[in-house]
């Protein structure tokens, strides 16, 4: 049987990239994070906090990451965020990729309809899920004299409504947006911007959906490929994209869902 990284071995060897929103084995930027060091690149990590660290560090070792570049980085304390690329700068002096893969809502907010949101839950669920991915392209951007990639996660609710995504779906409407504004006004430095749009995966960040096993029974049912997506078809698609085979595109969502998206 082929191997599926076989066409991504070494095509990003001598590259450097940050990983932001590895939580456990089976989170999606895992999968990426897999993908870009199969691919030959050299990887700095972040985890959210100390309760999240034991979960975050094996994996960390696992991808042979530098113990100076495994990072603490929760977007909603100042200066965090800003600390993770100061470290970059001074142990690396570059960079050719970020993976942005974070996102939060309150709870009751995430439940309830869009209508009934709170403007605090609102503004805490775009400040995380959305402007720090802005906050972190201008972090990236003086690394990346070389030119460089950017990846956001997103989902299909930003571009139709699906039912229980409720408040996130306008939330991941703003990031695609930002993925398009910052493709234009970076491109120039030959910094190219990408959303990444899985199809439902089983990760601790989804499961704080409301009724996502359904989306995801429907999303198997109506995909053309009917088939679930792993972290390791996201990873792989991510990283083809860090690749130079992909220079000339930006500012494009790539939906990895077997095709729901033309059917959903």
């Amino acid at each position: 049987m082929t191997d599926p990284n076989e066409g991504l071995i070494k095509q990003l060897a001598g590259k450097k990239g940050l990983i932001i929103g590895i939580a456990n084995d089976q989170s999606i930027a895992y999968g990426c994070a897999k993908a870009f060091r199969n691919s030959g690149a050299e990887l700095a990590v972040t985890y959210l906090n100390d309760k999240a660290r034991p979960h975050s560090e094996p994996l960390a070792q696992k991808l042979d990451v530098d113990p100076n570049l495994f990072l603490p980085c929760d977007v909603r304390e100042e200066g965090q965020l800003s600390a993770v690329f100061d470290a970059i700068a001074q142990r690396w002096g570059k960079l050719d990729f970020v993976l942005h893969s974070i996102a939060f809502a309150p709870r009751d907010d995430l439940h309830g309809r869009l209508t009934d949101s709170s403007r605090d839950g609102f503004t805490m669920a775009m400040d995380v899920s959305c402007h720090s991915f802005i906050r972190t392209a201008r972090l990236a951007e003086p690394l990346m004299n070389d030119g460089g990639t950017l990846f956001a996660m997103t989902y299909y609710g930003a571009e139709k409504v699906v039912e229980h995504y409720n408040l996130m779906g306008p939330v991941k409407a703003a990031l695609e947006a930002s993925v398009r504004y910052l493709a234009f006004e970076l491109g120039g430095k030959n910094i190219r911007v990408h959303a990444i749009s899985p199809g439902p995966i089983k990760t601790r960040a989804a499961s704080g959906i409301d009724r996502f096993d359904e989306l995801i029974n429907k999303a198997t049912e109506r995909a053309p490929i009917q088939s679930l997506v792993s972290i390791e078809d996201v990873g792989r698609a991510t990283a083809l994209l860090a690749t130079d085979a992909a220079r000339l595109i930006t500012g494009e969502t790539l939906y990895v869902d077997g095709g729901y998206h033309i059917v959903g």
